[in-house]
């Protein structure tokens, strides 16, 4: 990836960065206190506490390690597409494709993130 990105790209790339280091407050601190989160599998997470929650206790994850393959950013909403291998909670090894779509405020705050995982369902 190019190494020349806006504030909010970088942002972004810091959100993987403190997701892999498991820095929930970090993490928490990103998003704005109305965000509304949704991912497969879940209902969606609306307000920092439930993300923290999430974070801190539902995540199915326990650690890995997110790679970002490509970033396009508009003018106030980013999409990443990405690889993330790691372990679940139930000591199982993952490795999957995946994007996110993230709604970015005028301070920078992250307002709704939407996940996807390439998987085979349909």
């Amino acid at each position: 990836m190019n190494d020349q990105h806006s504030p909010t790209a970088n942002r972004v790339l810091d959100y993987y960065r403190l997701v892999d280091a498991g820095d929930i407050a970090g993490i928490v601190e990103l998003f704005a206190p109305d965000v509304e989160y949704s991912r497969p599998g879940y209902d969606p997470f609306v307000g920092r506490a439930a993300l923290e929650a999430f974070y801190r206790d539902q995540r199915r994850i326990r650690c890995g390690k997110h790679t970002v393959r490509s970033l396009v950013e508009g003018a106030d909403a980013i999409a990443v597409q990405g690889e993330f291998t790691g372990t679940l909670r139930t000591g199982e090894r993952v490795s999957l494709r995946f994007a996110d779509f993230f709604d970015v405020a005028p301070d920078g705050n992250f307002t709704r993130r939407n996940t996807y995982f390439y998987q085979p369902m349909v």
